[in-house]
């Protein structure tokens, strides 16, 4: 058995998505091994497609300087981190293996409101980061692959908050719960506080099962701030956020006929009906333009003063 187990939480591998708006991403200068996911843009404050998603490869804390320099390159073009950007970090599991999913999904369970709310999750992001569920953990004791660790239908990502299905895909555990950021001290503490967390149950550390994000950064040794803070999202998205809301339960049953096993990841308005995006189980986009039906809409209530 492999866990657990100490491991200096310096020495552990890890990644890290940095999503960000504007620049060049297809121009920015990449140090060896580096990625840019150009496929993986983000919303300016337009609702223009923009940006990119970019990563390290696995490193270690001594060679965050890396990081550094990319984000200095980041800013140099312009590039900022919006409301529609997050900071996705993945620690490695190679020190405990499979041994470590069972001690991380309890983990989780404890502790996943706390992380949450230290690293000041924007409330539009939730959707991206969902809560691991109990059933979870009961499902995956009887089946102990990545597809219990997920959810189904929305939220758009499937991904949980601790996303430790990631373990079946990358061998890592992903925390998914922070702002986006190009700012180097606010990236390492985020960084920092993962490795922190990830190595603490590695060793088995009792960790007080508690809501309070101090006391957790606290008890890991991590930093209490200086994280990336909330970023207001601009009322247009506000608005489609309810559009989407409203929208989905009546439009789910057309998406389920149009792509099998899909999931509607967005809707838009434009001239002539609506946009809806479909994510296939594998990841892939189908987009759909349909129209409003002629008849069936149901009046709510009258509203004289606009």
């Amino acid at each position: 058995m492999m866990w657990p187990k100490a491991v200096d939480w310096k020495d552990l591998k890890f990644g890290v998505e940095i999503e960000f708006v504007g620049g060049d991403p297809a121009g920015l200068e990449l140090l060896p091994d580096w990625v840019m996911s150009l496929d993986e843009q983000q919303l300016d404050e337009t609702g223009a497609a923009s940006g990119s998603e970019l990563k390290p490869p696995p490193i270690c804390w001594e060679d965050r300087g890396q990081i550094c320099t990319m984000l200095e390159r980041l800013q140099a073009q312009g590039a900022t981190a919006n409301w529609s950007c997050g900071l996705h970090v993945h620690v490695g599991l190679e020190p405990w293996g499979a041994d470590m999913l069972l001690p991380l999904i309890d983990a989780a369970l404890l502790h996943q409101q706390a992380l949450q709310a230290l690293l000041a999750s924007s409330e539009h992001r939730l959707l991206y980061c969902p809560p691991v569920l109990p059933e979870m953990r009961e499902q995956f004791i009887k089946q102990p692959d990545g597809t219990v660790l997920r959810h189904r239908g929305r939220p758009q990502s499937h991904r949980c908050g601790v996303n430790i299905a990631a373990w079946f895909d990358f061998g890592t555990v992903e925390i998914r719960y922070a702002n986006g950021s190009l700012h180097d001290v606010e990236v390492l503490h985020t960084i920092e506080l993962c490795l922190r967390y990830v190595a603490a149950i590695g060793q088995g550390l009792t960790l007080t099962p508690s809501s309070d994000p101090y006391q957790l950064a606290v008890e890991l040794g991590a930093p209490v701030t200086g994280y990336p803070p909330h970023i207001p999202i601009p009322a247009w998205f506000q608005q489609q956020i309810w559009l989407e809301a409203a929208l989905i339960p009546l439009l789910a049953p057309m998406a389920e006929e149009l792509v099998q096993d899909g999931e509607i990841h967005h809707i838009a308005t434009g001239p002539d009906g609506f946009l809806v995006a479909i994510k296939q189980p594998g990841g892939m986009m189908r987009s759909y333009r349909v129209e409003p039906p002629d008849s069936g809409w149901k009046v709510i209530r009258e509203l004289n003063d606009l």
